[in-house]
Formats: structure tokens, sequence, C-alpha cells
């Protein structure tokens, strides 16, 4: 069969260096391919570089199917659970790899709600209808109720995965998890590659990363010594303590304090004031979600 390259799956995972390419090509000359590729369909799944090296070299390979595969998302979470077991990854790249998967989970569980409050809708449509719709309206009641069979469960099922878990499964503190989530969603390219090439640790490129993009850049461009200074202003901007404002003093000697005071008990006053009412606008669309919820669950026992 013809195998397809798709160029999204090679690059979804770091590229091996140099040094462990050359090795991997070494150990497939002197030993042949010993695991099998991985395949979804006629698509490469895993196995991308040894598919590579087998081709350039006419060295014999397997194939294995993965059934379990219903889109391309379930690859995605496949190889990054694979990789996430691999002791070869560094912890920067484990990390990623821990939040790919969290967005992966929460759009799946958000999709799911969507579709659950969705069916939620028919259902109470088709509930308020003539009695000539009573057969339309066990028809939703049975679709939102049904369950598949084992079987067709599709694989990893879509639940919130949180920081700490996250953590355990990459094998990193949450700290580190939540430094790693900081440079990938504000680190400056460079940062990120000055990073993975060994030039700063992942503390000091969480620091550098709080810093304005331009500045991130010229410190990359300056080397390590450069990038060390930058994370050490970046820590001690933070440590300093922040300076409030002093209010000018009005005339009036002694008492201008206290007279510049009264307006800032009136903005106090008036926040309170609207604080309340936006809880009162919560109150009412939790009491509302909660009968919505409760007609579900009745809809449900008379299905």
């Amino acid at each position: 069969m013809d195998i397809v390259v798709l160029e999204e799956l090679k690059a979804y995972i770091d590229p091996l260096t140099n040094d462990e390419y050359e090795a991997l090509e070494r150990s497939l000359l002197a030993e042949g391919c010993r695991d099998s590729l991985v395949l979804w369909g006629d698509i490469l799944v895993d196995g991308h570089n040894r598919y590579g090296i087998c081709q350039k070299h006419g060295i014999p390979f397997n194939t294995v199917q993965n059934t379990r595969f219903q889109s391309m998302e379930d690859v995605h979470l496949w190889m990054i659970e694979q990789h996430l077991g691999r002791r070869s990854v560094s912890d920067y790249q484990r990390g990623v790899l821990a939040l790919r998967k969290r967005e992966i989970m929460a759009r799946r569980l958000q999709a799911q709600r969507e579709a659950e409050l969705e069916a939620l809708r028919a259902a109470q449509a088709a509930t308020a209808a003539a009695e000539a719709a009573e057969a339309e309206a066990a028809e939703a009641a049975e679709a939102l109720n049904a369950k598949a069979e084992p079987d067709d469960l599709p694989p990893w099922d879509p639940v919130p995965v949180s920081r700490a878990e996250l953590a355990r499964e990459a094998k990193l503190s949450p700290n580190q998890v939540a430094m790693i989530e900081r440079i990938h969603t504000q680190a400056a390219p460079e940062v990120v590659e000055a990073l993975k090439a060994g030039e700063i640790s992942i503390s000091a490129a969480a620091a550098v990363a709080s810093l304005p993009v331009e500045e991130q850049r010229s410190a990359a461009q300056g080397g390590k010594a450069e990038l060390r200074q930058a994370a050490r202003r970046a820590r001690e901007a933070k440590k300093r303590p922040r300076q409030e404002p002093v209010p000018a003093a009005a005339e009036g000697g002694e008492d201008a304090p206290e007279a510049a005071a009264e307006p800032d008990v009136r903005t106090l006053q008036r926040r309170v004031a609207q604080l309340e009412r936006e809880n009162e606008q919560l109150r009412a669309q939790v009491q509302t979600l909660q009968n919505q919820l409760l007609r579900m669950r009745e809809a449900n026992a008379q299905g």
C-alpha cells in the first residue's frame, strides 16, 4: 500500500536533533527496523523518521493499523501520550504537549455540552408541542438518554483536565506547567528557540516572557548572558513594590485630606450597589439553569 505522509503530523512533535537523527540512522542500518510503523488507514501516524531512513537505504519495515482513531484529534492525543512517556523528551516539550492535550479536551468538553444543551432544547420544544408531536418528543428524549455500546465509545472521553493532572502526566510540578504555559503563550519565538537549545532555563524563559516582545528578541539575539540579564531585570521588576499615586493636597490646610477622601467613599458605595445588582442577576440566572436541569431530569425519569 502507498503510505501517506502528512506534514501536519510530521511537524506536530518537535523534530529530532541532528545527533539524535544520526544515532537512529546508525541503529536502523545495524539492526534493521524492529518497531512497526503506526498507520491510520494509509496515513502515517508514528515513525516518520524511521520511514524516511528506511526509504533512503531500502531497509524493510512492518506496519500496524490503529483502529481506535475516529478523528485527527484522536491521532493528536495518541501522539501526545506516546511522547509524554518517552525519556528523551525535554521538560519544556512535555509541558507543551500536556497543554496541547488540555486544549483538545477542553474543545471536546465544550462541544459535548453544546450538543447536550441543543438536545435538551429540542426535547423541551417537543414536550411543549401538541399531542400530534408526542411521538417526535419521545424520539428526542430517547436520543438524549441513549448510550453507545462499549465497543463504540470513542477514545479519550472529554473530561476537564486540571493543571495538577497535567503536571502528573507530564512528570512536572504544577509550577513548571504554569511557567511553560506562560512561555507558550507570551514568549517571543527567539526565546523559545533559545530554551530548546539549552541556552536558558524554563524559569528564566518564563521571566523573560513577561517583558515586551522587542526586549525579548533583543535579549535572545544577545545570547546567554543577555538572556540571563533580562531574566534578572524581569524578576527584580516583579519584586519592586508598586508606588501608589499620591493625590495632590487641596487647599484648606489640615482638613484637606479628609475632604479628598469623601469622593472615594461615594465611589465605593456606588460600586457596592452595582455589585449587589449584578449578584441578583447572577442568582436569577442560576435559578433559571437549575429549573432547566430539574425539568431535564424529570423528562429523563419519565422516558
